[in-house]
């Protein structure tokens, strides 16, 4: 371990390894975003949002870029078929791309009125899609929707539901381990928490009650491990909190933290994406879903 870490409660020593030390993958974007690993390409994709690309990354070949135009893309995940899924604040939407490049608009607008800018994204194992939809991509002049949503797209639908309309700000988001819970982030400068919602047999949310407040900076993206704990990026890196919301431990980043996810051939490695740079850390514990 190296000074990176930082340890709150002697339980932290159990998502670490002996030999987990953060590590520089690479450096010098504008401002990186949405780490996801995608299972089927055997890689992991991040977004430089103002530098316009998405960027993919292996052990062998180190970055390069994938898409470019990539339509000011925010957040990236995977769907049960193995396509990523991936946020645009330039177009606005929510597309599907397949393992063979297909890219297809899976969500664009609500009640007759364009998305905000949609910012992060999940998968449920039922197939449903939950994705957060803040302004923060947009001009005020451009906004017509009425609300900063939380939405689920669901499977075969081609709009979305709002399943949250009482956000500033909602960000990052993930599913407990039974996902029976979702986690939400709240990045208003003045709120600056994580919520924590029930959900419902028929897809809908309850509860919302804070489950843990974020300082220095905002919570912005999240994920959880498979044992249910809560990773969840600040400005001063990753904060960790176990399923009853005690603070276990930080990992710190040379940068403002924006965002995290877990990947690697064995789950293993949380990935974070911290303003112009990407980092990667080998722990004892795997992303929850991961195998």
């Amino acid at each position: 371990m190296d000074d990176s870490i930082e340890i709150v409660e002697d339980a932290f020593y159990q998502v670490l390894r002996d030999d987990s030390r953060l590590e520089c993958l690479a450096d010098g974007f504008r401002f990186t975003e949405g780490p996801a690993w995608w299972a089927a390409m055997g890689c992991l994709v991040f977004s430089d949002i103002p530098g316009d690309t998405i960027y993919r990354w292996t052990p062998a070949e180190g970055v390069s870029p994938w898409r470019r135009p990539s339509r000011h893309a925010n957040g990236h995940t995977t769907d049960l078929e193995g396509n990523l899924l991936t946020c645009e604040h330039g177009s606005r939407t929510v597309t599907r791309t397949s393992p063979q490049g297909q890219v297809t608009t899976v969500a664009a607008a609500f009640q007759g009125r364009k998305l905000n800018s949609p910012n992060d994204i999940v998968v449920k194992r039922d197939g449903t899609i939950w994705f957060t939809d803040p302004p923060y991509g947009i001009k005020p002049d451009q906004r017509e929707q009425p609300a900063n949503y939380v939405f689920r797209l669901d499977p075969a639908a081609t709009e979305p539901v709002a399943v949250a309309s009482d956000f500033s700000r909602p960000n990052g988001l993930c599913f407990s381990p039974d996902e029976r819970l979702l986690y939400i982030a709240d990045s208003d400068t003045t709120i600056h928490h994580v919520r924590r919602f029930t959900v419902s047999a028929d897809h809908t949310l309850c509860g919302g009650e804070v489950f843990a407040v974020i300082a220095p900076g905002v919570p912005d993206g999240m994920r959880m491990d498979a044992a249910g704990r809560l990773f969840v990026t600040a400005g001063d890196g990753v904060h960790v909190f176990a399923p009853d919301g005690r603070m276990l431990g930080r990992i710190h980043t040379p940068q403002t933290a924006a965002n995290c996810a877990f990947g690697g051939p064995d789950g293993d490695t949380l990935f974070i994406t911290a303003t112009s740079s990407v980092w990667s850390i080998r722990l004892a514990t795997r992303g929850a879903g991961l195998s």
